[in-house]
């Protein structure tokens, strides 16, 4: 091989290297954010209906309240020890 073709070779060993990185990260982050959402979904989604029930004039009390006893009941099971044994019970 000439020394071009060394040099196209090596950059395109490079790149698809970075590529990889790039995925693994993607991923890890994705997992994360899943885990995250695990505990945390129905807080989400009160406070996202309780905002826009607010930006459309409305009252978000119930809504908000709805969050705030999502978000104890989701401290309260974050705070519980669990292992592979509890895999699958009391998810939802």
């Amino acid at each position: 091989m000439n020394s071009l073709s060394q040099h196209v070779m090596k950059f395109r060993n490079q790149r698809g290297q970075g590529m990889t990185e790039y995925l693994i990260v993607v991923a890890l982050i994705a997992v994360a954010a899943i885990g995250v959402y695990g505990f945390f979904g129905q807080t989400l989604r009160s406070q996202t209906a309780g905002i826009a029930l607010e930006l459309s004039g409305q009252s978000a009390s119930e809504a908000i309240n709805q969050a705030k006893s999502s978000a104890t009941q989701a401290q309260s099971t974050a705070s519980q020890r669990r292992g592979l044994e509890d895999y699958g019970s009391g998810n939802r």
